[in-house]
């Protein structure tokens, strides 16, 4: 359990029921399960779902369960704590997703969201690649208004830990453009006229540094944990 995912759990009594919706294998509630009497893994995806399923069996976690179900769909999924991780970006209509969320909750709600959504951070990248704006995702800049105008004032936490991949520091030239062309920004189809791209521009794209070419394309990110009660 790393650091975030400790000041999640410091909100985790022994007696409670966790509902993460939208939890996918089980990164954060297969870890909680040993917090509390009970995680339910509210996933619609069939492949997540399994995983889950396969990692909650290999690691004889005996207290997690699957709900193969969006949380609209599910049959009324209860918990002390409702929490979900990095899914407030793709859901179009939020204020009837966080209704859900509270109608579930009896103790506390808790979202988790990095502080610039994770497809907008390749932004400089896709235009460089495609030559058009890419699409932007809202973020906590945009979650937190609305929540306001629901009459939600939530705590809101930035946490400790970056995410482990601003630490990827490619040694050579060559990994550094492997590493653009891998970034799921790039249609696999497109890597051939990318890659002449991301050559030319190099220099905009990475500085040089002792550890290693440092990608300029992604900007720094925290994760931010917006917490409230009932």
């Amino acid at each position: 359990m790393d650091g975030n995912l400790a000041v999640i759990a410091s909100y985790v009594r022994a007696d409670d029921v966790v509902v993460d919706v939208g939890g996918g294998a089980g990164r954060v509630c297969l870890l909680l399960s040993r917090n509390c009497r009970e995680v339910i893994n509210v996933e619609p995806s069939p492949g997540m779902g399994a995983e889950f399923q396969l990692s909650a069996d290999e690691a004889g976690i005996t207290n997690a369960r699957l709900v193969s179900s969006s949380l609209a769909d599910a049959d009324g999924p209860k918990g002390d704590i409702v929490f979900t991780a990095d899914v407030t970006y793709f859901v179009s209509d939020v204020v009837a997703f966080v209704r859900q969320m509270e109608a579930a909750a009896a103790r506390r709600l808790m979202i988790t969201i990095w502080s610039e959504p994770p497809p907008n951070r390749r932004a400089n990248l896709f235009q460089l690649i495609y030559g058009e704006e890419q699409n932007i995702f809202p973020g906590q800049a945009q979650l937190l208004p609305v929540l306001w105008d629901l009459g939600i004032l939530p705590d809101v936490l930035v946490m400790p830990e970056s995410p482990w991949w601003e630490n990827q520091r490619p040694s050579t030239r060559e990994a550094a453009i492997e590493m653009v062309l891998e970034d799921r920004v790039i249609k696999p189809q497109d890597r051939d006229q990318a890659e002449p791209l991301i050559e030319s521009h190099f220099d905009e794209l990475f500085t040089a540094s002792v550890a290693g070419f440092v990608p300029q394309w992604r900007s720094d990110m925290r994760e931010i944990l917006i917490t409230w009660e009932p």
